[in-house]
């Protein structure tokens, strides 16, 4: 008789076993996630005219209240560490950046708030299925529609957000970054003013961020193959442990990994959609994303090059070095030529991402507390240099041309000189926070990142110089330049929640260029990663 082949049955587990929940530890993340679901039902059933006001209140409480609670988990012990199996790590870390991610959305949703005396959000259009300059748009304006839905994708932006540099595994991690994307590509399009300008860059954000979601998904799928799984630590085991046979998908899948995040901030060569992007989305929107966004990604990218490939950082390293220097370059250099506020700011955005890859690359703790503060400290003057940014008017529209600031030092000295305060600070003058955090972020690369090292500080150093350049010469444009006559700019008069968000990043900006150490401590304290 032939020979029969006996197929053995699939291992199969004798019974589900769910995975452990500290509710404690993820508590934060849960009220976010709340706060989004109940806007949602606010937005379906709540009547038309309460919506902006419910939705504010919402999300301010919600925001503040995770807050509080993120403080009290942060001195428990017990909430340290991995839960729902690992996928989530709470460490020192990802609760100083879940704080800060917080605290910079509190100031978003009060720049998004901001009426200037309509109906509804000054910044976002009526209805954003409307035709630009169509009627249907015109019958929403005078129906007094609001786009209150804003509100709660910002919360569920925040939520993938606090995700992010939590992630304990590389398919948590893709889903956070999918979560904080999606409703950012929808807000972008969502702008009052020049409509098919942000149309266009809630396009360009989505198409180039499905670009680099791929990436990251296919280095995700071929770091698995190298370490037969998806946790980050268990990445960091096969890497000190490495096996020849499948040693040739681990350097393709860091590098595609890697350009997955490196978008996020926007660093070079990836960050054409930038300068687009910031230019076209709704000014607020702008602010928080420049803000938050590059929090979280950072906090990602510490997470994976600390935790997951740091004993392979010699194959990888004079990669990232290169992309820091090109960072720094391109955004200073590119900013120099621009002509339009926040094309200037997103090129200074991309100068300051490489400036935060120099104390990353020092692969020291020094440089994750550096990395840390620097986050927290362009954040806050981020937010309030864009709620100036929406403030300044010209014939009813944002100032958007340098041109047009001419003079505002003669009209408007507070926010003229708020907005200089705020500029100084992006070009790392002492006594403001950017000062602070430039030295904080290259003292790590001077003493522990080598020859190399080195070297992305003196690049950094002569990239600051000519960021400073572009800096003081939109101040000598407000200050010693005299407006065309009958096109004065004006300064429109803010309620609370904008003059709250300017104040506080104002004051965050001067104080952490003053009195930096408690915040640096704290960075200090909280740059311990843990596996698992």
């Amino acid at each position: 008789m032939p020979a029969v082949t006996v197929l053995a049955a699939p291992m199969v587990p004798a019974a589900f076993k769910a995975a452990d929940v500290n509710y404690g530890a993820i508590a934060p993340m849960l009220i976010v996630v709340a706060g989004a679901l109940i806007g949602v039902l606010v937005e379906a059933f709540a009547p038309r005219r309460a919506r902006h006001t419910a939705q504010v209140a919402l999300a301010l409480v919600t925001l503040v209240a995770a807050f509080v609670v993120l403080v009290a988990v942060s001195t428990d012990a017990a909430n340290r560490g991995g839960t729902l199996a690992q996928a989530v790590i709470i460490d020192g870390p990802a609760l100083f950046l879940q704080g800060a991610i917080l605290l910079m959305s509190v100031l978003g949703i009060l720049t998004m708030a901001e009426k200037f005396g309509g109906q509804g959000s000054d910044a976002f259009t009526p209805m954003g299925a409307a035709v630009p300059g169509s009627p249907h748009e015109a019958a929403a304006l005078r129906a007094g529609l609001a786009t209150s839905e804003v509100f709660p994708l910002t919360l569920f932006a925040v939520v993938g957000m606090m995700l992010f540099p939590a992630a304990g595994d590389l398919l948590t991690m893709f889903v956070a970054l999918e979560v904080l994307s999606l409703p950012l590509y929808l807000m972008c399009g969502l702008a009052r003013r020049r409509r098919l300008l942000s149309q266009e860059a809630s396009l360009k954000y989505f198409l180039l961020g499905a670009f680099s979601s791929a990436f990251f998904l296919f280095g995700a799928a071929l770091l698995y193959g190298y370490a037969g799984s998806i946790y980050i630590a268990d990445i960091a085991t096969a890497v000190s442990g490495a096996s020849a046979n499948l040693e040739g998908l681990l350097l393709p899948g860091v590098v595609f990994v890697l350009v997955g995040l490196l978008f996020k901030v926007g660093a070079v060569p990836f960050h054409s959609w930038t300068p687009d992007v910031y230019q076209g989305a709704p000014t607020p929107v702008t602010g928080f994303m420049a803000a938050c966004t590059k929090v979280a990604a950072f906090g990602a990218i510490l997470r994976i090059v600390y935790v997951g490939i740091e004993a392979n950082r010699w194959d990888w390293r004079g990669g990232v070095i290169a992309v820091a220097a090109l960072t720094m370059v391109v955004g200073a250099v590119l900013s120099v030529t621009q002509t339009d506020v926040k094309r200037l700011l997103a090129y200074s955005s991309i100068a300051h991402a490489g400036f935060i890859l120099v104390a990353v690359l020092s692969f020291d703790r020094t440089g994750v507390a550096g990395t840390l503060f620097y986050l927290v400290a362009y954040g806050f003057m981020t937010i309030a240099g864009f709620a100036i940014v929406s403030m300044v008017r010209q014939g009813g529209s944002e100032a958007s041309h340098l041109s047009q600031w001419a003079g505002l030092g003669r009209n408007h000295p507070v926010v003229a000189g708020v907005f200089a305060f705020l500029l100084l600070a992006f070009a790392g003058i002492p006594l403001t926070s950017g000062f602070t955090a430039k030295f904080a972020a290259f003292s790590p690369a001077v003493a522990f990142g080598g020859t190399s090292g080195v070297a992305l500080v003196v690049i950094g150093v002569l990239c600051s110089v000519i960021t400073a350049f572009v800096y003081v010469r939109l101040i000598v444009l407000m200050y010693f330049t005299e407006a065309p006559a009958g096109e004065a700019v004006v300064a429109e008069s803010a309620s609370a929640y904008t003059t709250i968000a300017i104040t506080v990043g104002t004051l965050v900006t001067l104080v952490l260029g003053v009195l930096p150490s408690q915040v640096l401590d704290l960075a200090e304290r909280s740059s311990q990663f843990l596996l698992k």
